[in-house]
């Protein structure tokens, strides 16, 4: 059994981390979820929430990222992650939480369709569980 898994975290925009770890817990759709060296092969569609890196099974995460979602692909040799956007917790500040839910709120109050509805709702949700991201790494 290796030691290690490669994990990649990739956003459309560039390819976020590409290193060697002990474990990565994800966000999945369906609940987190921990992925260790010689994982079983797994496609997930991620949620909102924090994507956890450890050095060492036992260890503190060494990082941790929220992810608004997008996907992950497990294999035996690593994990990657697909994400629409991908902020270091460290990174989330109380004002641009609070400015990313006053817009979805405002976009809420305007939506004239369904599809704009649901746009608005899940910045919503994204905005809910950056506090929540926030507040568990304040703890």
């Amino acid at each position: 059994m290796a030691d290690t898994l490669q994990l990649d975290l990739v956003s459309p925009a560039k390819l976020l981390m590409s290193e060697s770890v002990g474990m990565v817990v994800v966000p999945g759709i369906e609940g987190y979820f921990g992925v260790l060296p010689d994982h079983m092969p797994l496609l997930s569609m991620l949620r909102p929430g924090v994507v956890s890196v450890h050095a060492g099974v036992s260890d503190a995460p060494a990082k941790q990222f929220f992810v608004d979602g997008g996907f992950a692909e497990v294999n035996p040799d690593g994990c990657t992650l697909l994400v629409d956007e991908a902020i270091a917790i460290e990174d989330l500040t109380a004002d641009n939480i609070a400015d990313r839910q006053s817009a979805a709120e405002e976009r809420m109050q305007s939506a004239e369709n369904d599809i704009e509805r649901a746009a608005a709702e899940r910045a919503l949700l994204v905005a809910e569980e950056m506090t929540s991201a926030m507040a568990g790494a304040a703890a």
